[in-house]
């Protein structure tokens, strides 16, 4: 090879080196132009999007800034009873902020409060890397942003759509560019919710401390601050762990940011939450009679609107009787009907029309302080057992439902254990009848016959009936359901109201309609849904009117109305019997909810403190506050009964889905093949084995004092009537008294 042509090749190889870098070169030119190309348009989309929205925002208001207008509550007869923010405003002007509050809001509220222009571009990457690498959410709304969505946007979690942030951050820039800083966190100051019916932190001040900002200590100042994110948590009458908590949280914040030293830090985390409150003021007698009830009208106006009702002069419209809630408020607090063991003795009662829904009159606990204010409501908020109170909607409406139960449904009340385990069922009395009707079985409440329907009917077709009714419980569904239920006074007053309404569930209700300040009016009447046969509704009521006529409901009945309902009676475990403060054989929680074609009562009564029982002597006291209201509900009307629909038969005393009696019946039609007549004789003795087991069948049961007696186990069918046994008398522990 010739000098020039290795030179030619040597040159061509360093020319195909180079060429692979440059291709890299380019291609990284290319991405990298296309990513910012990318990221340009979908900035310029980003900023025209934002301008798009902005242009449909409010226009800025100072008065919007500053005002708040109460709203109005009314009865059912359009009787204002409440107003809703309707208390002492006390202002401070911008001099007047005490430099330590101001410092103690910024550091809980928005470190960069002082830089930005109303939005914050740092707080709002910060906040979304946050809420990436951590399990809490955080934020990126300025404190400016805060003030313009509480004096023009719905707080509501779901309006904070992209369309409201564009338009909150357009009006907070535009704040900003008209207020100096120091007047916007004024407004904040003076605008804010502190609890209690209080607006603004001066107001807080001189109500809860009786002295005003700059007087305050450093612990009550960082208390004040951190309340308007959750007023009612952070309530320190009613939460004073939680305030104390929060209370702390913004000390640390403020140590952190070196706005106060460790000395003063320690100091003032140590202070008690409770130094220097005072007693709130006592509510009229008027207002603590329907305290509980306007609490909940707070929430489901809340939910229902897109306003705030502290501060955006709503009307709104309840479904409240106020001559029920008297007379209910006046019965559980009062001596002259009922005599109660004491004033810790709780009850908690809710009223509800059936063909509505409406929440009529509820009472959420007897003998409230008077410096307690939209307190806790027991009859929407507690989790108690309603023991066999559950069972007509666990039990028996899902048997007649799914599996068509007639009321003569033969169960046999054995020994018997949940499936797959080794947990006895045991009735109240320890005893068991044998062969019964389910009738039979809900009028003396027996546990072994419900625990053995609901295997029958099977968990999901329980769960699915539950569902329907929006009832639920916080373990979910089990065998152990037949007997148990974790619910409250509210959710049961709507259950039984299907029964009573011939199987249409309504939602219970406290409003009927809002008027907003723009004239608009805006009605809420909810819908019922179908949600079981009126067959079924019929033939459960039909067996609950025995529970008050002759079964364990009998001092709750009325002998000359038509009305249902089932008594409910909790116990505690072994585990707990330690811990019971007083009589071991009393229970925890006594239940009774009743109905008649147009009402439903739910009656929970106790006390707070689960381990402080109600003893035997008290525990008729829940069905004498229903029987007390169902008769005043119905002192003036003609007595009116349930009309049987043509989907019922009924035979003698009991009730049949109509086409399903044969397959509910114990007799069957003899084979139709043909037979040898039998001889005298023999049609002698078939008739007499036949008489002897048709009363060994409905005999009543022997009782043996000697030795526990053995029941046959083994007939599973109606078909089969086993021997009629039970166990010896003896006196009912903790774990059995259910009924």
């Amino acid at each position: 090879m010739s000098e020039k042509t290795r030179s030619y090749t040597q040159g061509q190889k360093r020319k195909n080196k180079k060429k692979p870098k440059q291709n890299k070169k380019k291609w990284i030119g290319r991405i990298l132009l296309i990513l910012f190309l990318v990221v340009s348009i979908a900035f310029l989309s980003g900023v025209g999007l934002f301008l798009f929205y902005a242009k449909g925002a409010p226009e800025l208001d100072v008065a919007k800034l500053e005002d708040t207008l109460s709203s109005k509550v009314y009865d059912r007869n359009d009787q204002l009873i409440y107003e809703v923010g309707e208390k002492k405003r006390e202002t401070v002007a911008p001099e007047q902020v005490p430099f330590q509050l101001k410092e103690a809001i910024m550091s809980i509220e928005d470190k960069r409060f002082e830089k930005h222009i109303g939005v914050d571009p740092i707080r709002i990457v910060g906040a979304a890397i946050s809420n990436l690498t951590s399990d809490s959410l955080q934020g990126g709304s300025t404190l400016t942003q805060q003030l313009i969505k509480l004096s023009y946007f719905s707080t509501k979690e779901e309006d904070q759509t992209l369309k409201r942030k564009a338009q909150e951050a357009s009006l907070a820039i535009e704040l900003e560019r008209s207020k100096t800083k120091d007047e916007i966190l004024t407004y904040y100051i003076n605008k804010v919710y502190m609890s209690n019916g209080l607006y603004g932190m001066e107001t807080a001040s001189e109500i809860y401390f009786g002295k005003s900002l700059d007087q305050l200590t450093l612990a009550q100042t960082a208390l004040l601050a951190g309340l308007p994110q959750a007023p009612a948590t952070y309530d320190p009458y009613v939460n004073p762990d939680l305030a104390k908590k929060r209370r702390d949280i913004v000390l640390g914040e403020m140590k952190r940011d070196n706005r106060i030293n460790e000395e003063e830090y320690q100091a003032a985390i140590n202070e008690s939450i409770e130094e220097g409150l005072r007693p709130l003021e006592n509510q009229s007698e008027s207002y603590r009679m329907i305290d509980n009830y306007i609490k909940e009208v707070i929430a489901e106006a809340k939910e229902k609107s897109e306003k705030d009702i502290y501060t955006d002069g709503l009307e709104i419209h309840t479904n409240l009787d106020l001559d029920a809630q008297s007379y209910l408020y006046n019965l559980v607090n009062g001596d002259e009907q009922i005599q109660f063991p004491n004033d810790d003795f709780q009850a908690a009662i809710t009223i509800l029309d059936v063909h509505t829904g409406d929440v009529i009159a509820q009472i959420g606990g007897r003998k409230v302080p008077e410096d307690v204010q939209l307190g806790e409501n027991l009859a929407t908020s507690a989790k108690r057992d309603f023991a066999s109170a559950v069972k007509p909607i666990n039990v028996y409406a899902p048997a007649v439902e799914f599996l068509n139960y007639s009321s003569a449904r033969i169960v046999v009340d054995e020994p018997y254990k949940y499936p797959n385990t080794n947990t006895n069922v045991y009735n109240y009395d320890r005893r068991y009848l044998g062969a019964i009707t389910i009738r039979e079985a809900l009028v003396d409440s027996r546990n072994v016959p419900a625990a053995k329907t609901i295997e029958e009917v099977g968990l999901d077709k329980v769960s699915e009936f539950l569902e329907s009714i929006d009832m639920e419980y916080p373990g979910g569904v089990n065998p152990s359901s037949a007997i148990f239920g974790e619910t409250n006074s509210l959710s049961m007053a709507a259950a039984y109201g299907a029964l009573a309404n011939e199987g249409t569930y309504h939602k219970p209700s406290y409003i009927n309609r809002i008027i907003y300040p723009d004239g608009t009016e805006e009605i809420f009447k909810e819908k019922g849904k179908k949600v079981m046969k009126d067959s079924t509704a019929y033939i459960v009521t039909d067996m609950l009117k025995d529970v008050l006529k002759r079964g364990t409901g009998a001092q709750a009945d009325i002998p000359y109305i038509f009305h249902a309902g089932k008594t409910g009676t909790s116990n505690y475990d072994e585990k707990d019997m330690d811990k019971i403060k007083g009589d071991t054989t009393g229970a925890p929680n006594i239940s009774f909810v009743g109905y008649n074609p147009d009402y439903v009562i739910s009656v929970w009564t106790g006390y707070k403190d689960f381990y402080r029982p109600i003893p035997y002597q008290e525990q008729h006291l829940a069905m004498l506050i229903y029987k007390y209201l169902m008769g005043y509900l119905t002192e003036n009307t003609e007595p009116k009964d349930w009309v049987m629909p043509d989907s019922v038969v009924k035979i003698g005393n009991e009730l049949y889905v109509k086409d399903h009696v044969r397959d509910q019946t114990t007799w069957k039609p003899a084979p139709t093949t043909a037979k040898t007549k039998p001889s005298t004789e023999e049609s002698k003795t078939e008739t007499t084995q036949s008489e002897e087991t048709e009363t060994t069948a409905t005999e009543p049961p022997e009782t043996s004092t000697e030795t526990e007696a053995t029941t046959e186990t083994t007939p599973t069918t109606e078909q089969t009537q086993p021997q009629t046994t039970q166990k010896p008398e003896e006196k009912p522990t903790e774990s059995n008294r259910d009924n």
